[in-house]
């Protein structure tokens, strides 16, 4: 009888002990939440690499912030946005889009395709080619 008595008082005990384990663990998933970085949202803006038909009768570099302006609605936010424009090797730009500007711009004549923007590390060392 006296074997019994002892496991429900440590069960007992145990399970007082759920609600502030429980209340624990719900603050620090609050916590690291509200500590995630403002970048690490679906809807942020990310640089992305635009390829577009060469434009034929306006500079490239206009053309590019046209089209931007089509999706982010003022000429001053298009700038704000554009990054770099491509004119020599390839016909593009690179600007801050979120996935929402991504799929809008996608779609408008001129544009080729969209990719998000890579840094790439080269790897070199024992064994490797330099």
């Amino acid at each position: 009888m006296r074997y019994m008595d002892l496991r429900m008082r440590s069960f007992s005990s145990s399970f007082s002990t759920l609600p502030l384990l429980l209340s624990l663990l719900l603050i620090s998933i609050a916590m690291a939440e509200s500590a995630k970085p403002a970048g690490s949202s679906s809807s942020a803006a990310s640089v992305q690499i635009v390829y577009t038909e060469r434009p034929q009768d306006e500079e490239p570099e206009a053309f590019h912030i046209r089209t931007l302006t089509t999706v982010l609605g003022s000429e001053e936010a298009a700038k704000e946005a554009l990054i770099y424009s491509y004119k020599t090797a390839a016909s593009g730009f690179s600007a801050k889009l979120t996935p929402d500007q991504v799929s809008q711009i996608s779609k408008l004549p001129g544009v080729l395709q969209v990719v998000p923007s890579q840094t790439l590390q080269l790897h070199s060392g024992p064994g490797k080619r330099q």
